[in-house]
C-alpha cells in the first residue's frame, strides 16, 4: 500500500478547500438565511473550494520525482 506523507501546513490547506465547499454547500441548502444572501456566500464557497482543490491535488498527488516542500522532514502520515 502506498504511503502519503503531507507537511501540516499543506494538511490544513486540504482540510481548508473542503471545508470552505462544504460550509459553501450547506448555505445553499439552508432555508434560515434570506435566499439572496445565501446565494452569493454559498457560491462564493464553493467556488473559492473548487478553485484552490486544484493546486492542493497537484501537491498531493503531483509527480513522485518533484521536489517535496522543505517541512517534509516533520510531516505526518
Amino acid at each position: 500500500m502506498k504511503q502519503l506523507r503531507l507537511s501540516p501546513p499543506l494538511l490544513m490547506f486540504v482540510v481548508g478547500t473542503r471545508a470552505a465547499m462544504a460550509f459553501g454547500a450547506g448555505l445553499l441548502a439552508a432555508e434560515r438565511i434570506p435566499a439572496e444572501v445565501r446565494r452569493r456566500i454559498g457560491f462564493a464557497l464553493v467556488g473559492l473550494g473548487i478553485a484552490t482543490t486544484i493546486p492542493a491535488a497537484m501537491q498531493v498527488f503531483g509527480s513522485s520525482n518533484a521536489p517535496r516542500p522543505a517541512l517534509e522532514p516533520h510531516s505526518i502520515a
